[in-house]
């Protein structure tokens, strides 16, 4: 089974949060041949350091290091999966679905993982649990 790492996993690994020491010890526990991001968890991951770093919860030394270590793990051990217009045709399907609650980017995710039989990795239940509703595999860690 292949494991598809969403953006939530990814900084608490790369930052201090409260599951910074679940997340790396589950991450050390995996194979890393079985591991995969997207391009939009690149995007997102600029993103969540750049905004921690204007809210003062990172330096701008401790946002450099989380990026090079991030490149470093994305050229190391994760497979980059390719977007599709397929995807985002997806997403916005999964998305049209309001009961679920899905932001844009989170049905992306989601609509990623389905198309490679991936299993979502998250820390948020809110996106796992959309994704089982949605027969996508997903796994809170």
């Amino acid at each position: 089974m292949s494991l598809y790492l969403d953006t939530s996993l990814l900084v608490a690994a790369l930052t201090n949060e409260s599951a910074t020491a679940r997340v790396g010890d589950w991450l050390r526990n995996q194979d890393a041949a079985r591991l995969s991001i997207s391009l939009w968890v690149t995007v997102e991951l600029s993103s969540a350091l750049a905004l921690k770093q204007r809210t003062g919860q990172l330096e701008t030394d401790e946002r450099a290091e989380a990026l090079a270590e991030f490149t470093r793990m994305a050229a190391n051990s994760l497979t980059v999966l390719p977007i599709s217009d397929l995807d985002f045709h997806a997403a916005a399907r999964f998305v049209d679905l309001s009961t679920l609650g899905l932001r844009a980017s989170d049905a992306l995710h989601l609509a990623i993982s389905a198309r490679y039989g991936e299993t979502l990795c998250t820390l948020d239940r809110r996106l796992a649990e959309a994704g089982t509703a949605l027969g996508v595999r997903a796994m809170l860690v």
